[in-house]
């Protein structure tokens, strides 16, 4: 302000261009500077006036002077004045990803079959035993599955959803299921029990959340607009729509308790700091949980830098701090000084006390210990709480506790972010250099992990003879404070090229210009955290390389061996979502559901195990629900319908000729729910592959039949020789006159089925069973609603 004033009064012209136009105006008024604000410049403006500008799509960035005599300029953009600028993207194309069944998967590799359990998948084919009979395209296609003892089972294309590929640890193979016993029925009903039990678990705490009543805080604030204004990139979609869902939780009368989970940098930091901003403009304290002190350290800079506009009190509670600090902090605490206190496990400890706690915020809650977690339940009883994962949580699980675990996932990568490159290799000189110095070529630094403390010196001295031209540093846990402060603070600062460092790193370090990462012995990591350690690499524009170094000359272990596989195609963005990642997503699923479920994932894969907890939830709540409106729980689940009429149905493979696609196309199939979906996929394939064969008609027929189906209460559609049969779980001979004059005369009235033939339904006869079962459908829906109304009035 003073500089502005100086060269305002002394002839010159001031221009400031800001995003934040109403905090400027603020900061004038404070400082008594008077200022113009027009909607453009179309000219120079008067000479010792200040102008205030808001900048269009293109911001300036930074400011400049121009010291021409009679017309001094001065030029200040959002750099100048709030230390940032907010860097707008072009939106970029997004490739749309559909989920293709078996993408992972190739022959050899288990799968789960929901009645008849754990396979090998050994590729598709048709029956018969002549080459005639396997290459005519009307003999349908199946999925081949080989259990124990060398048994087949041919799997209907059409029948694709009881199928999925085996997920679950990967330190040990499942056992094939033997054919024709009662072996996976009983495997099966154990872990069905199993997640009734946990379904019923959930929902109490739900329910019981629910009663408990918080503190429900305002809308946003003017100051928490010009916060998130003042971020120096375009949100994603996924974080502004996880931003909406946490600031409904914080203004609802219930305490929030919601999980983030997103990707190694894909902006859960912003939405935690954006969080706390809002707690504290509500006069509340905010706990910020960090697993590492140098992770604390860089949290800190982060919340300090974007609050410095603000009357914002940050501190930072670690081993980073001396004695004597720690325990000024902790008073700070206790009479409210602070505003928002950063710290490691020692923030959870019994001396640290707040005046007014409003919010918790937990960086990866997995990583502290239970005496730890124990605190964290009694300081969160009342309070909002914030939990931040890059453990990827499975779609399917995501699914199964929507509603049961509020929830919110970021799977979009920020703009310009590029996959990262990944080489295992074995330990060589010519590469480790080739890589250093690949990197110096475009000013960026690297990590090189060596997870030996004891002769980390030694690792350090052979890097800088190998690579003499470079500046090396160390990083790790057994370091005294100030020296590794000291450390971390030279690599993030660029003074050093290269940092020697153990897996202190792991835990959300940003620092964009490091993107080479070279991991030593490799074989002797965990998936979950070669993919962590690998998220500190490719944070911004630049590409980022890893390099998975394993010993020469050594047999790897098959679990090592399939961990390196797995992080080698695990290189698309967000891949930590997408790969069915081992024992990736096994992590994920633990960390919400608890170590003891992970045994009953392994007996029956991890895509049946969260099927079967969805159908547990979605049938306990259904039941809870209809029990209120006094219903019963029966007639408000939509039933499956079993139809079987005997006609080829299929997609010919001398109409889509790639396996994938055809697969792809099957999976989405018996996913559709609804008509518009049918049509939208018959329109796709006439669109990529032309007229439809008669067999893909069918197959979309069947569907459309199915669809229809599903309200009339049947369990079945068969069709036998000329004869069609419409089987009942319930007697339908009392309703004989009703459905008579329903259908007419075509179909006999049994006492749990109906009956009638081609020849009754006449030449057309697919259409007039569709409309039949139309008929029903309408009938039963309109019967179950007189019998709720009923039992309603009574």
């Amino acid at each position: 302000a003073d500089d502005m004033r100086e060269f305002s009064t002394s002839g010159g012209r001031v221009v400031a261009s800001t995003s934040h136009t109403a905090r400027l105006k603020e900061l004038f008024s404070e400082q008594n500077l008077t200022a113009s604000f027009p909607a453009d410049i179309p000219k120079l403006p008067e000479s010792e006036t200040i102008t205030m500008l808001k900048p269009g799509r293109e911001n300036i960035g930074e400011g400049f002077v121009l010291n021409q005599r009679g017309n001094r300029l001065m030029v200040l953009g959002d750099t100048e004045i709030f230390g940032m600028t907010k860097r707008r993207r072009s939106a970029r194309r997004h490739n749309s990803q559909r989920e293709a069944f078996f993408e992972e998967i190739s022959t050899g590799d288990y799968v789960v079959h929901v009645e008849h359990g754990i396979a090998r998948f050994m590729g598709t084919g048709r029956k018969g035993s002549d080459e005639k009979k396997k290459e005519d395209p009307d003999n349908p296609e199946y999925l081949i599955l080989e259990y124990s003892q060398g048994d087949r089972l041919y799997v209907p294309l059409e029948h694709l959803d009881r199928v999925a590929p085996y997920v679950a640890p990967m330190e040990r193979s499942p056992s094939l299921t033997r054919l024709g016993t009662q072996e996976w029925s009983r495997v099966k009903e154990r872990v069905e029990r199993s997640t009734r039990e946990m379904a019923a678990d959930l929902l109490a705490l739900y329910a019981e959340r629910e009663l408990v009543e918080g503190y429900a805080m305002g809308p946003d604030t003017r100051w928490q607009h010009e916060l998130e204004e003042s971020f120096p990139y375009e949100e994603t979609e996924d974080q502004i729509s996880t931003l909406s869902e946490i600031k409904d939780d914080m203004e609802s009368k219930h305490p929030m308790d919601r999980l983030v989970c997103g990707d190694v940098g894909y902006g859960k930091t912003e939405i935690a700091l954006r969080a706390a901003f809002k707690a504290v403009m509500e006069g509340k304290q905010v706990a910020v949980l960090v697993p590492t002190t140098v992770l604390a350290q860089q949290h800190f800079e982060t919340f300090s830098n974007r609050t410095s506009a603000f009357p914002v009190n940050v501190e930072v509670l670690s081993r980073f701090r001396s004695t004597a600090e720690q325990k000024r902090i902790v008073g700070d605490l206790k009479s409210g000084e602070i505003d928002i206190c950063i710290g490691t496990h020692r923030l959870v400890q019994r001396d640290v006390n707040f005046k007014e706690l409003g919010l918790i915020i937990i960086d990866e809650e997995q990583r502290f210990g239970v005496a730890h977690k124990e605190r964290l339940k009694q300081m969160r009883s009342e309070v909002d709480v914030l939990t931040l994962t890059a453990t990827p949580i499975p779609r399917t699980l995501h699914m199964s506790l929507a509603g049961v675990r509020d929830m919110s996932t970021i799977e979009t990568a920020p703009e310009e972010r590029l996959p990262i490159k990944t080489y295992v290799s074995e330990f060589s000189d010519d590469l480790i250099r080739e890589a250093i110095l690949r990197e110096m070529d475009r000013d960026g630094q690297v990590y090189f992990l060596h997870n030996r403390v004891y002769n980390i010196e030694y690792m350090s001295e052979y890097i800088r003879t190998l690579v003499p031209e470079v500046r090396v540093g160390i990083a790790h846990g057994q370091m005294p404070e100030g020296e590794l402060e000291k450390s971390m603070l030279a690599f993030t600062n660029g003074e050093t090229d290269v940092l020697i460092c153990t897996t202190i790193i792991e835990s959300g370090l940003d620092i964009p210009n490091a993107n080479t990462l070279i991991v030593n012995r490799s074989d002797n990591f965990g998936l979950a955290q070669l993919y962590q350690l690998r998220g500190r690499i490719g944070r911004s524009s630049r590409r980022g390389y890893s390099y998975l170094l394993i010993p020469r000359a050594k047999s790897l272990s098959e679990p090592a061996e399939r961990r390196l596989k797995a992080m080698l195609s695990a290189t698309e963005l967000g891949s930590g979502f997408k790969i069915a990642m081992k024992d990736l997503e096994i992590r994920g699923a633990g960390n919400i559901l608890g170590a003891e479920q992970s045994g009953h994932i392994h007996a029956v894969g991890f895509d049946l195990y969260t099927r079967l907890l969805a159908t547990a939830v979605e049938d306990l709540r259904a039941q809870q629900e209809a029990e209120k409106a006094g219903k019963t729980a029966e007639n408000t689940i939509r039933n499956k319908v079993h139809v079987d009429l005997r006609i080829p149905a299929g997609v010919p493979q001398n109409y889509v000729s790639d396996l994938t696609a055809r697969l792809d196309f099957y999976q989405r199939l018996v996913k559709t729910d609804t008509e518009e979906e049918l049509e939208l996929m018959n329109n796709e394939l006439r669109d990529r592959f032309g007229p439809l064969p008669w067999q893909a008609s069918n197959l979309l027929y069947v569907a459309k039949l199915k669809l229809k189906s599903q309200n009339m209460g049947a369990d079945s559609i068969i069709k036998t020789g000329e004869k069609i049969t419409l089987q009942f779980p319930y007697e339908v001979s009392g309703m004989r006159p009703a459905l008579t004059k329903l259908l007419g005369d075509r179909w006999t009235i049994g006492n749990k089925q109906l009956r009638t033939t081609v020849d009754d339904l006449g030449d057309e006869w697919e259409i007039k069973l569709l409309e039949d079962v139309e008929k029903l459908s309408a009938f039963q829906t309109a019967m179950n609603e007189r019998l709720f109304d009923a039992v309603a009035a009574n």
